[in-house]
């Protein structure tokens, strides 16, 4: 965990260094930052330093991550479907506060070592996992759908977005189905294998859609 977030800090700080801000890159930026608190989180529920005050951060952190993914899937297709973003947004908010202020959303966490699990109430962990996939698989979609009638830069970073969920998606869901008691614990798997989705997005998704920054002569 520690590992993994030192990883998405580094790369945080090389994109703001590497290009200029700009809200593509500021979005990217986002992105690998809100990865790593969700690590350092997990961490410190594992330890046990202020465990439940640490849960709650980590899911506000990651709950954020689709509504992002979406909004930078439109930034780099170019596309100003603002309700979409209005809704996103939205939605991740009212999650966001739900999960970050309130301990009856949670029935319990346990530190499986390699994973941490964390259980939702039934009600709030059904409609958190909708909202969370419906996103995700609307990002595909879209990516797709953009990437086939945008020029060649542009189809190169949708393509490389969809790769980004995909490296992510595919292991969570071959982790669950072949141990099913993992469900409760998607969220830490998830972002455990999201930070080859950072890695995608800094050196495949950046170099692609954002400016270097121009380095003043001596």
């Amino acid at each position: 965990m520690i590992a993994t977030m030192i990883a998405e800090t580094v790369m945080f700080i090389y994109v703001l260094y590497r290009y200029r801000l700009n809200p593509t890159t500021r979005i990217i930026a986002a992105i690998l930052i809100l990865l790593a608190v969700f690590q350092l989180s997990e961490f410190n529920v594992c330890g046990n330093h202020s465990a439940t005050l640490f849960m709650h951060i980590g899911f506000v952190a990651i709950t954020m991550l689709p509504a992002l993914g979406l909004h930078l899937i439109l930034k780099i297709a170019k596309k100003k479907y603002y309700p979409a973003i209005i809704i996103s947004y939205a939605t991740s908010t009212v999650f966001a506060l739900a999960l970050g202020f309130s301990n009856s959303a949670f029935l319990g966490r346990v530190c499986g070592g390699n994973y941490s699990i964390f259980t939702l109430t039934n009600t709030v962990g059904g409609l958190y996992f909708a909202y969370y996939y419906i996103l995700l698989l609307s990002g595909i979609v879209l990516s797709l759908y953009f990437a086939h009638s945008s020029d060649e830069k542009i189809r190169k970073a949708l393509l490389y977005q969809v790769l980004g969920y995909l490296t992510f998606l595919i292991p969570t869901g071959i982790v669950n189905t072949i141990n099913p008691k993992t469900i409760n614990a998607i969220p830490s798997i998830m972002c455990g294998f999201a930070v080859l989705y950072a890695l995608i997005l800094v050196f495949g998704i950046a170099p692609t859609v954002a400016t270097k920054k121009i380095k003043p002569k001596t």
